[in-house]
């Protein structure tokens, strides 16, 4: 048996399974500063990487917030590696507080200084990716409506990354234990990992 639906027909499940079928998702934990200068932070799941030479990434709001508002104003952003060791943060600073409000403080989590950016890092985050906005875009349906979700694009300019997580030169995914969002309220950490070899032609 297979439960099968068309979207806008209705699941008929007791909750919608699609973040839970899209999954594991990274979570991308953005730091972003507003024009005033003023440090926000805050995770979405709908974040990924989609370049790698040269290093791009994305990140979707479901809707105009704090973090899409401040890489309208100001260009610029940090993802910052979440981990199983900072989910509480984590959650914490996806409080929705009003604008001007600083998630580190409401997290307790201390800073780090960016490089070629102004937002600030999170210093305990196993990894961070300063980035530069390429683009904010509002994403519109099969229809042409514009449906008030955003997606931002930036391109890394600066990578940091905590020496204890490299092991023999490579970023120790499972050392650092990547968080990810897997639907409902549900997460999975990374704790092991394995390599497989791609065919060769």
């Amino acid at each position: 048996m297979v439960h099968s639906y068309e979207v806008a027909k209705g699941h008929r499940l007791p909750h919608d399974p699609f973040k839970a079928i899209v999954a594991p998702r990274p979570i991308g934990w953005i730091s972003t500063v507003d024009a005033e200068g003023r440090p926000n932070l805050a995770p979405y799941s709908f974040f990924n990487g989609v370049a790698g030479s040269p290093p791009m990434v994305m990140f979707s709001s479901e809707g105009w917030k704090h973090s899409v508002a401040n890489v309208d104003a100001t260009g610029e952003f940090v993802c910052n590696f979440a981990s199983l060791a900072l989910k509480d943060a984590m959650n914490a600073s996806s409080a929705p507080v009003a604008a001007g409000v600083d998630e580190f403080e409401l997290a307790r989590l201390e800073t780090a200084e960016s490089s070629l950016v102004r937002p600030p890092r999170v210093k305990a985050s196993p990894a961070a990716l300063e980035c530069k906005a390429l683009s904010v875009t509002e994403l519109s349906d099969l229809d042409g409506r514009r449906i008030g979700r955003w997606m931002v694009v930036g391109q890394v300019v600066a990578v940091h990354i905590r020496e204890e997580f490299l092991t023999g030169g490579l970023f120790d995914t499972a050392k650092a234990g990547a968080l990810a969002r897997c639907g409902y309220m549900d997460y999975a950490a990374v704790e092991t990992v394995f390599a497989l070899e791609r065919p060769k032609a």
